[in-house]
């Protein structure tokens, strides 16, 4: 239809009504038919629930560290509480950390990659360039209440974790810093019902994250309920003594187990609690002799403690957090506290204050910590041995 036509038509239509006509009818007179709806079949929600989508997030974090009550740095080695991460004085930085995901409503994979010095020590295990990968993993969803995982996951253990988006504090717990950081292997999460969960997995040794050069495994469970995980983790971590290559007086731990209990409330609108209580202990194992493997008789060896966090809102973007720690080694540890009495023996208890000042995305952490250990570990400012340790802190963590 022409111009000229259309408006004899519509001239027509005008002249044969008895009222105006309203703007609305106007326009309906003039629009193109209406399309019919689209409509969507079960068929198309499917392949649409399988299609995967993409996410990418993560977070990057510096900061500024320094003693209060000593020298930063002394005999050639940094003064510090002997934890995990925020352990360079002056100004440093941590990391940035990089997670892809893609997922379907049955299916996904997971790539965290993460570069600077937080990074590094997360994977101290593993070299260049695999030390980029902090998890990379699959999962599959056979069922609404199961799901499976294969690959490089960060740990199921304890109440703290590696990326400082996830911690109210940015310094970390002794409990945090000598449990385990992450496993690779088969693991198995079960809904139960609304509040209770359990895992079951099978990993290479702690940290071994590329491959098992070892040969021997741990096995692993976590059982939920209303916010509260009950956590086990038992295996060989070191592996047998090789015939082939043992040397005399040789020697290899034997099984590690450790049990680990977290949970975290919100006691109102304001205030929130966390508690993290963990015992982790090995005992020996084989030694060489005379050619031959000879078991090892002793004390377990490990370390025990607990933490206790809480946290006050002050407004919607501040917020003040403690946390109180208690850590005890015996029959020498790990080695985390470095000194120890006749009996092998020390401990170490911490306090932390922190502030968490929202700003969007990004978040400023100022905080306060004292350690006091029963061993003269640290240093005073006069550079002499010392058992109690100030320092402040400042970071930084933006999140994306």
């Amino acid at each position: 239809m022409n111009v000229r036509t259309l408006c004899y038509s519509l001239l027509l239509f005008l002249a044969a009504r008895p009222y105006p006509l309203a703007a609305q009818e106007v326009a309906a007179a003039l629009a193109p038919p209406s399309l019919p709806a689209e409509t969507t079949t079960p068929e198309a929600e499917a392949k649409e629930a399988d299609e995967p989508a993409f996410q990418l997030s993560g977070s990057a974090d510096v900061y500024f560290r320094t003693n209060l009550n000593a020298p930063n740095v002394a005999d050639g080695a940094a003064v510090i509480p002997p934890t995990a991460f925020a352990d360079r004085p002056g100004f440093s930085l941590g990391m940035i950390n990089v997670v892809g995901t893609w997922e379907t409503d049955r299916s996904g994979v997971v790539a965290d990659l993460v570069v600077g010095p937080r990074g590094e020590e997360a994977v101290f295990a593993s070299t260049a360039p695999a030390n980029l990968v902090n998890q990379l993993y699959v999962w599959y969803r056979p069922t609404e209440r199961l799901t499976l995982t294969l690959g490089n996951f960060n740990t199921f253990v304890g109440y703290e974790v590696i990326a400082p988006t996830g911690n109210f504090h940015y310094s970390t717990s002794y409990l945090f810093s000598y449990g385990p950081f992450s496993h690779t292997g088969l693991k198995a999460d079960l809904a139960l019902g609304d509040d209770l969960s359990l895992m079951v997995g099978l990993f290479n040794p702690t940290d071994l994250t590329e491959f098992n050069p070892l040969g021997t495994w741990s096995v692993g469970a976590q059982l939920g309920y209303k916010g509260i995980y009950l956590n086990l983790l038992y295996g060989d971590q070191d592996g047998k003594l090789d015939a082939a290559t043992a040397s005399e007086g040789d020697a290899s731990a034997g099984p590690l187990l450790q049990a680990d209990l977290t949970a975290g409330f919100d006691l109102s609108d304001k205030w929130y609690v966390g508690l993290n209580a963990s015992i982790n202990t090995t005992r020996p194992g084989e030694q060489w002799s005379s050619g031959r493997r000879v078991a090892v008789e002793g004390t377990p060896y490990g370390y025990a403690g607990m933490a206790a966090y809480l946290e006050y809102r002050l407004s919607a973007n501040a917020a003040l957090g403690l946390r109180g720690e208690y850590f005890t080694e015996t029959e020498g540890g790990y080695g985390a506290i470095g000194q120890y009495d006749t009996e092998g023996r020390a401990s170490v208890t911490a306090f932390t204050l922190s502030g968490n000042i929202a700003l969007g995305p990004l978040t400023l952490i100022p905080e306060l910590r004292a350690d006091r250990a029963s061993q003269p570990v640290f240093y005073d400012a006069d550079h002499q041995p010392a058992d109690v340790l100030a320092s402040f802190l400042l970071a930084a963590v933006y999140g994306f």
